[in-house]
């Protein structure tokens, strides 16, 4: 069989059709893209489906961090915390140009939980649990001076100090878009704008009656083991079958940059809860908060979770003093962790485990982002168990994503080399800066479009570091079906810059004059 290279990604109804599967994966966020990955790089056949676009729910809508998640030692899961670690150096290792490390700031104030010397202590153990540490550095003590001076706008009533910690950043729909690719270059037959409608077993095996969203088309797809990693909405396609589920919703919101910051924030909001100020694509991302989710369908972020936010901000770094005309845009995604009777939803494990709700049907539950690729080998080996094949080793651990450049050459000396490339292509450097940090190696399409066309290394949006050459690679070679497939997930410009009607209209109209030459939009 002739290799399949992981990009341009093919929508592959025929072979939906026509083959029989090992493993069916239902749902194209992290989870489903990484296990898609994991069973196809050990000899299985695979399908991967998503009803809408890849990364659309959840793994669109984090906090854009690749990170062993600092708060989770307060509820001592230090498994969790040491696994996340290692993922974090391993997806560096594997994403260089997608997972980059970041300076996360920790104002510290008097009050009844504050102690410097505790909190040193629990930055002490992060570092330990992530030893080695490369790609970020050992944590910090800041005396309030010295806080003050690096950041003039945090609040100084009642300031103790502070710290510096790191860990890494994203872009989540980017990263899953990667594992995807990789997994149609291992062998995956992978199709967006499929709907798993049913499951039936049938002779051993599961029937999915599956449906294209875009023609209406309804065909059956078999399969010895489905994969229903569909997140929030898994619980629906089984219906009075499925496990009890809690359903946790997370919000954030964009606002402006913070001049000349390129640290991040945690802060603490009144209630005790902690929540994220990041930079990201020249403006600042705020959240999340957390709350419990009843309907997958109606995930929103209230004008109540909002102010919420701003009022966390506020406090911690009055200085900037936002409010809700500064808010660009927001978004809600959700997460399903395991039922439990906690009161307090932070305190509700995030530990990951995959139930077997019906014979041949795997649904993993919990889990986090960071630790996707390293829980989906869990996955697969239930997926080999249920086939009745031997055990055979996860291979992704040393498998660098589709974009990824050479291990060989430092990646400090590719970056500069590469900007400089694109910059004597007419980008500037900002744009080139940020189309290395988004698709690498692939920035060989990039030059080879500005050679088709020399105007498509103008910007998108005078504030913002992407190029209309994007939006043709997006088409083209990414699967985008949609307006939102391309101007949300592929580049993020939707939550970047406020668009009335009048302005998304003219957006519509410059992709559909980009995409002139192409006939899949």
């Amino acid at each position: 069989m002739t290799a399949t290279p992981p990009f341009p990604l093919i929508r592959n109804l025929a072979d939906l059709k026509q083959r029989e599967f090992d493993v069916l994966v239902v749902g194209g966020g992290i989870y489903g893209a990484w296990t898609a990955y994991d069973a196809a790089l050990r000899g299985l056949s695979v399908a991967l489906i998503e009803r809408q676009d890849w990364a659309c729910g959840t793994s669109s809508a984090s906090s854009k961090l690749i990170h062993g998640g600092l708060r989770y030692l307060e509820h001592y899961d230090f498994g969790l915390v040491r696994q996340a670690l290692a993922e974090r150096r391993r997806l560096h290792r594997l994403a260089p140009h997608l997972v980059h490390p970041l300076d996360f700031v920790m104002p510290v104030w008097k009050g009844p939980r504050a102690s410097m010397l505790l909190l040193e202590c629990g930055l002490f153990l992060y570092d330990l649990l992530g030893l080695p540490l490369k790609p970020v550095r050992w944590h910090r003590r800041y005396s309030k001076a010295a806080m003050l001076q690096g950041f003039p706008y945090v609040d100084p009533e009642r300031l103790l100090g502070g710290f510096r910690y790191g860990d890494c950043q994203e872009d989540d729909a980017r990263m899953t878009l990667e594992v995807v690719a990789a997994a149609q270059a291992a062998g995956a037959v992978v199709a967006n704008r499929v709907d798993a409608l049913k499951l039936e077993p049938v002779g051993g095996a599961q029937v999915a009656t599956v449906r294209d969203t875009e023609r209406g088309e309804t065909w059956s797809v078999r399969a010895k083991v489905v994969v229903n990693a569909a997140g929030p909405w898994a619980p629906q396609l089984l219906g009075a079958r499925a496990p009890a589920v809690k359903r946790v919703k997370g919000i954030h919101i964009l606002l402006p940059a913070i001049p000349g910051c390129r640290q991040a924030f945690l802060l603490t909001a009144d209630d005790g809860r902690v929540f994220f100020v990041i930079p990201w694509y020249g403006r600042t991302l705020v959240g999340t908060t957390e709350s419990e989710l009843f309907d997958p369908d109606n995930i929103t972020a209230s004008d109540a979770e909002v102010r919420y936010l701003l009022a966390g901000v506020r406090k911690g770094l009055p200085g900037i003093d936002w409010t809700e005309r500064d808010v660009i845009a927001r978004f809600a995604g959700a997460r399903t962790l395991q039922a439990e009777n906690q009161q307090d939803l932070a305190a509700v494990t995030r530990e990951f485990v995959v139930t077997e709700p019906v014979p041949g049907v795997l649904m993993p539950l919990g889990g986090k982002y960071t630790t996707a690729r390293c829980d989906a080998i869990e996955i697969v080996d239930r997926v080999q168990k249920r086939l009745g094949l031997r055990r055979t080793p996860s291979r992704t651990a040393n498998q660098s994503l589709p974009g990824a450049p050479s291990l060989s050459v430092p990646f400090e000396e590719w970056l500069a080399a590469s900007m400089a490339e694109l910059q004597s292509a007419g980008i500037d450097g900002t744009a080139a800066h940020a189309l290395c940090l988004r698709y690498g190696n692939r920035i060989r399409r990039i030059l080879e479009l500005l050679r088709e066309d020399g105007a498509w290394c103008t910007r998108l949006h005078p504030e913002l570091p992407f190029i209309q050459a994007e939006v043709v690679v997006a088409v083209r070679d990414e699967m985008a079906r949609s307006f939102e497939d391309i101007f949300r997930r592929r580049i993020p410009i939707l939550l970047l810059a406020r668009f009335d009607n009048q302005a998304r209209t003219a957006l519509n109209e410059l992709s559909g004059s980009l995409l002139r030459c192409s006939n899949n939009f």
